[in-house]
C-alpha cells in the first residue's frame, strides 16, 4: 500500500529586523552587501587535504542588515550584489553580537536579483547583547 507524503508547507519568509538572539529556522531573501574572507587553512585529513574557509558577509534587506558567517562552499555563493535565499538559517552569538549562519541542515540558493535596496543604517550585528540570568524567588 502506497503511503501519501505529507504536503510540504510553504516557507514563511522572515525580515532581517525580526531576527532575535537564539532563534533558528529562518527563511530569508537577502542581498549580499560585502564579503570578506577571515580564515582559510588546509588540514590534512587522511590522504586528502581539506580546506577550511570562513567569510564574514554583510547581508540585508529593506528592513536592515546583519553579518552572515559563510563556511567552506558557502563562501563561493556569497558574492557582493548577489541575491540569495537562506533556508533554515539560525542566529549564532559571537562576542555578544548576532551572526546569521546556515549549517548542514540549511541551504543557500542564489536567486534572481531582488528589487529592494538594503537599509544600511540598521545593522543588527552592531547591537551588543548580554546574557542575564533571572533568579525567581
Amino acid at each position: 500500500m502506497a503511503e501519501s507524503k505529507p504536503a510540504m508547507r510553504k516557507p514563511e519568509f522572515t525580515k532581517v529586523n525580526q531576527l532575535r538572539p537564539g532563534t533558528s529556522g529562518h527563511t530569508l531573501t537577502v542581498k549580499v552587501v560585502s564579503s570578506k574572507t577571515v580564515l582559510q587553512k588546509g588540514r590534512a585529513a587522511g590522504s586528502q587535504v581539506r580546506q577550511m574557509r570562513l567569510a564574514e558577509c554583510l547581508v540585508g534587506d529593506e528592513t536592515g542588515m546583519i553579518v552572515f558567517t559563510a563556511r567552506n562552499e558557502q563562501v563561493d555563493l556569497m558574492k557582493p550584489d548577489t541575491t540569495v535565499i537562506l533556508r533554515n538559517a539560525k542566529i549564532d552569538m559571537f562576542k555578544g553580537s548576532m551572526r546569521l549562519a546556515v549549517d548542514k541542515w540549511g541551504r543557500i540558493e542564489v536567486t534572481d536579483p531582488a528589487d529592494f535596496t538594503v537599509k544600511e543604517d540598521n545593522n543588527l550585528s552592531l547591537i551588543e547583547y548580554e546574557l542575564v540570568t533571572v533568579v525567581e524567588e
